[in-house]
């Protein structure tokens, strides 16, 4: 069994270097990429290419008509969603007003996503 005590006797100095600088990196790490900026774009994507790209500025309702169906999708006050689809789950709809850059909404039976872009593109761990 491990005890506390005799690892704690064990370290050394440049054991505890080490272990403070691997702290300090994954902070400044975790503060330079997690970023929670504002959007300014949406775009949305049907299929695997990018259908359209609006400013978030200005009040619309889009119809995007996937092989389900059409699909509505709302912008206002700097925020988008998906309004309505044809899907079952509604899992896209659920997920409500999106705001910040990076977020994004998919509706997979109806090939239909909408992505915020803000002015920076944020680090994003699946194309990492």
């Amino acid at each position: 069994m491990l005890n506390l005590k005799s690892i704690h006797k064990h370290l050394l100095l440049g054991d505890w270097l080490v272990l403070l600088l691997a702290a300090l990196l994954v902070c400044l790490s975790f503060l330079s990429l997690w970023q929670n900026a504002p959007a300014a774009k949406v775009q949305i994507s049907l299929a695997d290419k990018v259908y359209a790209t609006y400013s978030l500025n200005q009040a619309r309702e889009i119809h995007v008509r996937g092989p389900l169906g059409e699909a509505v999708i709302q912008i206002a006050k700097g925020k988008a969603r998906f309004a309505k689809s044809p899907c079952s789950s509604q899992y896209c709809v659920h997920q409500g007003w999106l705001s910040k850059a990076g977020q994004v909404a998919i509706c997979i039976p109806n090939q239909i996503s909408l992505a915020l872009v803000g002015e920076a593109k944020p680090y994003d761990t699946l194309n990492y």
